[in-house]
Formats: structure tokens, sequence, C-alpha cells
């Protein structure tokens, strides 16, 4: 489709002007004579670019372009303007104008300008497309969920995300999903188009994370052959994810805490102040206000990062999801590995809701990844699990020593055992499960179950 291209001024001979020489182009032309009329044609039309005259009858052509920028600040407006006028230009160009114009308009001038325009709306376009394949494959839609608690986490993230806010701190057990939710919430910010750099603290001495988050100068040690740029630097304007932060020594904590409060760093071995913008996401899976309580993490380190706090729910706690991800990875591994696996047995799906996953979400894709290569058909059964975690299940038989020689089914055991549990917390299902180290649904079923079978 042909750029439409808005033309407002008062001279009906520049408008005939103007919209013959465009045409000629194959642009779409609109034309108005008034401030007025072309904020009403800008907001009918939405053109892709305007040409606007700095003086007009009833507007200021300045104030005509502050509306057209308040409604719509990606919209891109050139101002015409007399020789005599240049300071209106000046002014415009202040105001969000692409460029402009000095009257008479040149053809050649005209055309070139328009042209530079429509590239660097073109451009735009690209890097919105590309910002928007990004954040399909990095943002919040990644986060596989239907759980209420999961869903209020996600919503607070994404306010975050959208925030100014320079630092937010990811809490919870390792394999929860904390780099996921950090290139989300990169993804689904304004500095989605800069880098998002990810810093493992735990894998390097202190000496190389400092060299590898603030970089180094040649020759400030042993080995510095030349000069490297730190992680801060590569990402700027962008987020770097600090995983693991309650590992990084007191020294390093002071160094972080001058970037999180000045925005500022000198290299390793260096005397320049680095000036940096970017936002941290710090992870752990730590207690870090035990930390700090304890003298192990600086408390005002501690406070800086705490400005927008998030918890990560062990699996264990939101086992609602626990089927959407077993099919989300069953399907994925699936498709990855040419494998014909496309169903998961009742039996298989009640051990995987009812496990502990102290592995957490990490623990369950591993899991599920080796059991899509050992099935040999297309559904996943309890063969295809590790055997702890079909122990529970497994039909066997157990002395009673407390009472007699007897051999009892193990199942009948543990019915005996659940109903005196309940017993105990005076029928709180809920309490039970909780001692017993199970889900309230999993007890349930179990005494369903029992109630069912013949006597």
């Amino acid at each position: 489709m042909d750029p439409t291209i808005l033309v407002v001024d008062d001279q009906k001979v520049i408008l005939e002007f103007l919209k013959k020489v465009l045409e000629k182009e194959n642009y779409q032309v609109v034309t108005a004579e008034t401030g007025e009329e072309g904020l009403d044609l800008h907001a009918r039309y939405h053109p892709d670019l305007t040409l606007l005259d700095i003086r007009l009858p009833d507007k200021n052509g300045i104030d005509v372009l502050k509306a057209i920028r308040k409604k719509h600040p990606e919209a891109l407006v050139i101002t015409m303007t007399a020789h005599s006028g240049i300071q209106g230009a000046i002014e415009a160009i202040r105001q969000g104008a692409y460029d402009y114009l000095a009257k008479p308009i040149e053809v050649e001038s005209l055309q070139f300008t328009i042209q530079k325009a429509l590239e660097t709306i073109s451009l735009r376009r690209e890097i919105g497309a590309i910002h928007e394949n990004q954040k399909s494959k990095h943002g919040f839609d990644r986060i596989v969920t239907q759980s209420k608690k999961m869903r209020e986490i996600l919503s607070i993230s994404e306010k975050a995300a959208t925030s100014q806010c320079s630092t937010i701190l990811i809490q919870g057990e390792s394999g929860t999903g904390k780099e996921l939710l950090a290139s989300a919430i990169h993804y689904s910010s304004p500095r989605a188009a800069a880098p998002f750099v990810i810093v493992n603290c735990t894998t390097l001495s202190s000496e190389l994370l400092e060299s590898e988050l603030f970089g180094h100068e040649k020759g400030s040690f042993t080995g510095a052959i030349r000069k490297k740029l730190g992680k801060f630097e590569t990402a700027q304007g962008g987020t770097v994810f600090l995983d693991e932060i309650g590992e990084i020594d007191p020294t390093l904590q002071v160094k972080l805490l001058r970037v999180i409060q000045e925005r500022e760093f000198e290299r390793v071995g260096g005397l320049t102040t680095q000036k940096v913008d970017v936002r941290i996401v710090a992870a752990t899976n730590r207690n870090l206000q035990e930390e700090a309580d304890r003298g192990n993490f600086r408390e005002d380190l501690f406070y800086r990062l705490m400005v927008i706090p998030i918890y990560l729910p062990p699996l264990r706690e939101r086992s609602e999801d626990i089927p959407l991800l077993v099919e989300t990875f069953v399907r994925q591994f699936s498709r990855e590995m040419k494998q014909e696996v496309r169903h998961v047995s009742p039996e298989t799906m009640d051990l995987l809701v009812d496990y502990q996953w102290k592995g957490n979400i990490r623990e369950l894709k591993n899991i599920l990844e080796r059991a899509v290569i050992l099935g040999d058909g297309d559904t996943i059964t309890p063969e295809h699990l590790p055997d702890e975690m079909r122990y529970f299940d497994r039909p066997a038989t157990i002395p009673d020593s407390r009472h007699s020689n007897e051999i009892h089914p193990l199942q009948d055991m543990i019915v005996d055992y659940i109903q005196k549990t309940l017993a105990a917390t005076g029928g709180n299902k809920s309490e039970a499960a909780r001692l017993l180290g199970i889900t309230r649904q999993r007890l349930k079923r179990i005494l369903h179950n029992n109630a069912a079978s013949p006597a």
C-alpha cells in the first residue's frame, strides 16, 4: 500500500503544487488549509508522514505539532517555513519534528527529505517487528501457568517491566524459573531492543567475577593482555541479570551498590569513570533478609535491590500447573526428538502431580525429557518414570512388627496410617496431607479409591 502523506498549509497554490509532485511519486495525499482541519484529518487517516506549515490562519503550527505528537508520539512531522522563520523551524525540531523544509520548496529537497523520513518509518517498523518477535519468544506468554498465585506474580512482573525501576529482585528455590522470568521482564520492557546479559555469580572466583562485571584495562593483572569491556558496558541500555547474587563477596557488593546508586564504575586497573545505564534484575535462592541480618550481605545493597521484590513459589505450591507444564514439555520434547509421544496416562499424571519436586520445574523438565526418550509408544506410563516416583504406589507387603508377624498389604497400611493422621488432626484433610508430605488431592484420592475397592 502506498504511503499516505498529510499536507497542512493555508496557501492553495502550495497545496496544489505539493499534491501534484507527491502523487506523481505514487503517494496518497490528503490536504488541509487550517490547523484544526489538519488535526481532524490526522486523527482520521493516521498518515505515514505530515508536512506542516509553521504559520497557519487559526493555530500556531508548533501547537499543531505538539497536539499531533501528544496523541501519536511516533508520528513523523516535517515542518515548512519561509527563510525568515528559521527560528520557528528550530523550535519545531526541539518539539519533536523530524526535519524542516525552507520555502520556496525545491522538488529535489522535498523528495530527499520525504524518502529519508519514510526509510526511518520502515526501519522503525522492522525494529518493532523484531521486538514483537523477541517478546513472543521470550516474553510473559512463555510462562506456563493457570494458578492464581502465579498470575498475581506475573501481573506484578509486567508492571515492573514497563516501569522506570532500575532494580528488581527475584527470590525462589533453584529450578523455579527465575531466569525465565527475568528474560520476560526484559523483553517486555522499553529496554527490549538493547542486550539482555546473564551473569552467573557462582561460576567464577571473586577476581574473575569482578573483571566479568566491570571489565579491565590492559595489564591490570597477570593475563590481562588487552582491554576488556565488562557486562555492564556491553549491556548498555539493556538489562543485566545477576543470577545467585547472594554469593558475591563484600568487596563486589560495594562496587555493585555504587553502580545502582551512582550509575558509574571504573574498570579493574582503570582510572576513568564509566557511566552506565542498565536495569539490574538479581536472583537468589537464599533468604537475603536473613543473610543481611547475619552480616553476610550488605543491608544497604539488600534494600536497594528490594525496590520490587518478586517471590517465585516452588512447584509443589502450584500443583495445579503441573498438568499444563507436563503437556507443554511432552509436546516440546516429542517435536525436538521426532518422537510419537502424545499422551500421559492418568496414573502417570497422578504420580507427577503428587511428587514433591525438590528440583522444581527444572526437575520436572528433565524427567519428562527422559520419559519421552524412553517411551516406546504414544503414551508415557509409570514405567517411564524414575523408581523413586513410583515407590509410593507400588504394590508390596511388609511385616507389621508392632503387633504380630502377619504380613499386610502396603496399601492397607497406608490407608490405616492416613486415617490415624486424620484422627490426630481432627479430620482436617489439609493438615493431614501436610504432615504426610502429600497433596490434599492425593489424600482424598487414596481414601476414595479405598472406599470404592471391594471388601
